[in-house]
């Protein structure tokens, strides 16, 4: 088979409905569109907009407050460092940092902060470096030998 000879699969192509062509083609005059109006012109649209009715934007009541200077943070227990560690995908003689973690697959990508979370058995000796951690993540860690800088 050659690029020159692909063909799309039957019934994949459609042609374009012709609009405005007359009252015979069945979308003559208005062309679909309804009436006159906002909604019969080209670009220009009310979002929101329920015929009149109060849109339900503001029939909702307004509720609590978004804080705009908080800072999220990703949760990452110690049983998962452990079992990481197990699996090969982390090094427990080198620092584990954020790149560590999203390298390993414990964190996203877009992950920011980090804070470690005391949830599972830690075993390996490691060193730590991430943005917070639980008192209990921070026993849990000294515990098994290793050390944990908070930045």
């Amino acid at each position: 088979m050659q690029l020159n000879q692909l063909k799309a699969n039957p019934g994949a192509k459609h042609r374009k409905m012709r609009v405005g062509r007359g009252i015979g083609s069945s979308k003559g005059k208005t062309a679909g569109r309804g009436g006159k109006g906002q909604t019969a012109r080209t670009g220009v649209r009310i979002n929101g907009f329920e015929g009149g009715q109060t849109p339900i934007h503001r029939r909702l009541p307004k509720r609590g407050f978004k804080n705009h200077t908080r800072v999220e943070y990703t949760g990452v227990n110690t049983g998962d460092l452990q079992k990481a560690i197990d699996a090969g995908k982390l090094d427990g003689k080198k620092e584990i940092n954020l790149e560590a973690l999203k390298a390993a697959g414990l964190v996203r990508s877009n992950a920011a902060n980090i804070k470690l979370l005391a949830k599972g058995e830690l075993k390996a000796k490691i060193t730590v470096s991430i943005a917070r951690a639980s008192e209990a993540a921070k026993a849990a860690v000294e515990k098994a030998g290793g050390t944990l800088n908070v930045a």
